[in-house]
């Protein structure tokens, strides 16, 4: 199953976009601000038709274009380093950056490397030859730093992920890390899996213990709603596939046995979330009854305590400290002065007090994985997680006089772009709108065919007129209500790509007991733009929005399909 073309280092991270507390370009959402009577799903058909009679549909004869392969370059697709700042900027003579994951290097609670940095450079230490030494932070997260080292589009002098996993797929996809200047260990910490009281009682009493094993077997049993988090990107998600692989089969994780296991669990999981935030909002919406988080994550969290237990699992959190290439002689002096001073004890104590340092006696029972079974396992679960089931999508593009120039440019190259992660045993249609509604391409199986019709599509887009977006989501949802018929088993999904507020048409309170009686989640993409309602449509079915500007939309919608589809 190991994938060695280009695609391979896009496969170590590609999504990590998706983090959004450091990238800032995911709002997760919830089930929130739902109406008080929901309708049935005949009452849904009838409005569904009722609405798009007053709807101008019409549909236009797809051509054929050139299917480029090899496009989607990782260096590419990856926005400019720019687009997500540095939090601190050293000012020394000699000064090193460092890529430091989110839950040690963002702000309040997870804000303990940041203190430290701070500290650090107040004290201007000196090197040998007497320079002055600072160091920068980047906060990022740990797979998308993992793209920029890999890809040699950006390469920070440190790089900090939460778990030694990223750095493992890293080096054997070309990067050179070393922790000879750094440490395995900066501050310890543990992921595991939170269970209420309730589903505490009924696992025990059904299967004696909770660990790994008997959680994963009542969610395949359907006793437990289990919630985890994307794989590609979050360090809690790639260590619970793996975890969960071993125990399915532990002599061989890849097996077919630890596959179809994995399939009977899959099916049973009501969705994966991108972020821990999402995982929360689920949660707290009764979507999921067990879900897994980091610890310090968890014991700063007084609710989540409250309500739920914690049990590790998996391989450490130990936050490696890892030296990226041939920095010089006087930067790796930096870089060991500040591993030091991180593993003073005054520092270890601060990070205690964030959290970190908890359950230092676990010890992971699973075996130290290596690079190939990691990214067979992520590219494993893209291929079966929807347990055999095609998805169904239509995407949505608005093309109205607001889209003209850049905006449809790069919505045309991202589309474009990404559609590269789409399985070709998923189904997938277009339909663009700005005054009224186009269908640009019916929906068909994504084979080559379909994807030559697509890219032809999509190039020939052009922008103009108003923006009837919840007309255009009506005409999309009945493209796959209809589609019902020929794949009955399919997964459907709406992907909304806009970049302005509606502005004629129905309105999104007229169509949102429709979408909500369909259950189909609509993943929404706004183009330069923070949409409230956009982030409202996808709230109803716990989708996600993505805020993605013109540099880094590439990147993070390649990340949206290679979790979805």
């Amino acid at each position: 199953m190991a994938n060695s073309s280009s695609k391979t280092g896009v496969i170590i991270g590609i999504g990590a976009a998706v983090a959004a507390a450091i990238i800032g370009g995911i709002v997760v959402t919830n089930n929130i601000g739902k109406p008080t009577y929901e309708i049935t799903e005949e009452e849904a058909n009838n409005k569904l038709n009722r609405l798009l009679k007053n709807v101008y549909v019409t549909e236009v004869t797809p051509r054929k274009a050139t299917v480029d392969f090899t496009a989607n370059d990782l260096a590419n697709t990856l926005p400019d380093i720019e687009e997500y700042p540095l939090t601190i900027t050293g000012s020394g003579q000699v000064n090193i950056e460092i890529f430091a994951s989110p839950e040690k290097a963002g702000s309040g609670t997870d804000g303990w490397l940041i203190e430290a940095a701070k500290d650090f450079n107040n004290q201007k230490n000196r090197t040998s030859s007497g320079l002055t030494m600072s160091v920068s932070v980047r906060s990022i997260s740990s797979g998308m730093g993992s793209d920029y080292i890999v890809s040699g589009k950006y390469l920070p002098d440190a790089y900090t992920p939460s778990n030694s996993m990223w750095g493992t797929m890293a080096v054997s996809n070309g990067a050179e890390l070393s922790t000879k200047n750094g440490t395995d260990r900066l501050v310890g910490n543990v992921a595991g899996i939170l269970l209420a009281d309730d589903m505490i009682k009924t696992l025990t009493a059904d299967y004696g213990s909770i660990t790994i094993e008997t959680v994963t077997k009542a969610a395949q049993d359907g006793k437990v709603a289990m919630g985890y988090t994307y794989p590609y990107t979050s360090s809690t998600g790639l260590n619970f596939l793996v975890s969960s692989l071993n125990s399915f089969d532990s002599s061989d994780p890849l097996s077919s046995k630890a596959v179809g296991e994995f399939q009977k669990f899959q099916a049973n999981v009501p969705f994966v979330c991108y972020t821990t935030q999402q995982m929360r909002g689920a949660m707290q919406s009764g979507s999921l009854n067990a879900c897994i988080m980091e610890y310090q994550t968890y014991i700063n969290d007084s609710t989540l305590q409250k309500k739920y237990k914690f049990y590790p699992f998996g391989a450490r959190h130990d936050n490696p400290l890892y030296e990226v290439g041939n920095i010089g002689t006087d930067k790796e002096e930096v870089l060991k002065t500040f591993t030091d001073f991180c593993l003073s004890s005054d520092q270890q104590a601060a990070a205690s007090r964030y959290g970190f340092n908890e359950m230092n006696t676990y010890k992971a029972s699973e075996p130290e994985f290596d690079a190939v079974t990691l990214l067979n396992a992520q590219q494993l679960w893209k291929e079966e997680k929807d347990s055999g089931k095609p998805v169904v999508a239509v995407f949505v593009a608005d093309v109205s006089g607001s889209m003209s120039g850049d905006p449809l440019n790069r919505l045309q190259t991202s589309l474009l772009s990404a559609s590269q992660y789409i399985n070709s045993n998923n189904y997938i249609g277009l339909v663009s709108y700005s005054s009224d509604v186009t269908v640009n391409l019916p929906i068909a199986q994504f084979d080559l065919d379909q994807r030559s019709y697509f890219t032809g599509a999509v190039q020939d887009l052009t922008a103009s007129g108003s923006t009837c977006t919840y007309d255009a989501v009506l005409q999309g949802v009945k493209m796959l209500q209809e589609s019902k018929t020929s794949i009955p088993d399919a997964k459907l999904m709406l992907f909304v790509l806009s970049d302005g507020e509606t502005n004629t048409g129905n309105s999104l309170a007229k169509i949102r007991d429709i979408v909500e009686a369909y259950s189909i989640p609509v993943y929404t993409i706004s183009y330069n733009e923070s949409l409230n309602e956009l982030s409202e449509l996808s709230e109803i079915n716990e989708a996600a929005t993505i805020n993605a500007n013109s540099e880094d939309v590439v990147y993070k919608l390649s990340a949206l399909f290679n979790a979805q589809m």
